[in-house]
C-alpha cells in the first residue's frame, strides 16, 4: 500500500469517527442544558458514554490536544471532531431537533 492510499484511508476513518461522535451526541441531545457561557451540556448515558469518551481520548491523542485537565483535552478534541464532520449536510446533528 502506498503512502497516499494510507493517508486517504486514515482520512476516511477520521471522518467516520467524527460522524460517530456526532451521532451519539445527537442521539442524547434532548434534553440538554445551556450553561451561562453558552456551552451546551449533553448527558450521554452508559454505554454510549464509554464510546464517546474513548473517541475523544483517541482524537485528543491524534490531534495533539493539550490542556490543564483531561476534560479540557476532551473538549478540545470534541470541537475539532465536530469541525471535521461539519461538511456533511446529511448529518443528524445538523437537523432540527424533534
Amino acid at each position: 500500500m502506498i503512502a497516499a492510499e494510507r493517508f486517504e484511508r486514515a482520512a476516511v476513518l477520521g471522518v467516520a469517527v467524527a460522524e460517530e461522535a456526532r451521532r451519539l451526541i445527537r442521539l442524547h441531545l434532548m434534553p440538554a442544558e445551556v450553561g451561562e457561557d453558552g456551552k451546551v451540556v449533553v448527558d450521554v448515558p452508559m454505554p454510549d458514554a464509554a464510546v464517546v469518551t474513548a473517541l475523544l481520548d483517541v482524537a485528543a491523542d491524534c490531534f495533539g490536544e493539550r490542556g490543564e485537565s483531561v476534560e479540557e483535552m476532551r473538549q478540545a478534541a470534541l470541537e475539532t471532531l465536530l469541525q471535521l464532520a461539519d461538511f456533511d449536510t446529511d448529518s443528524r446533528l445538523n437537523a432540527t431537533p424533534p
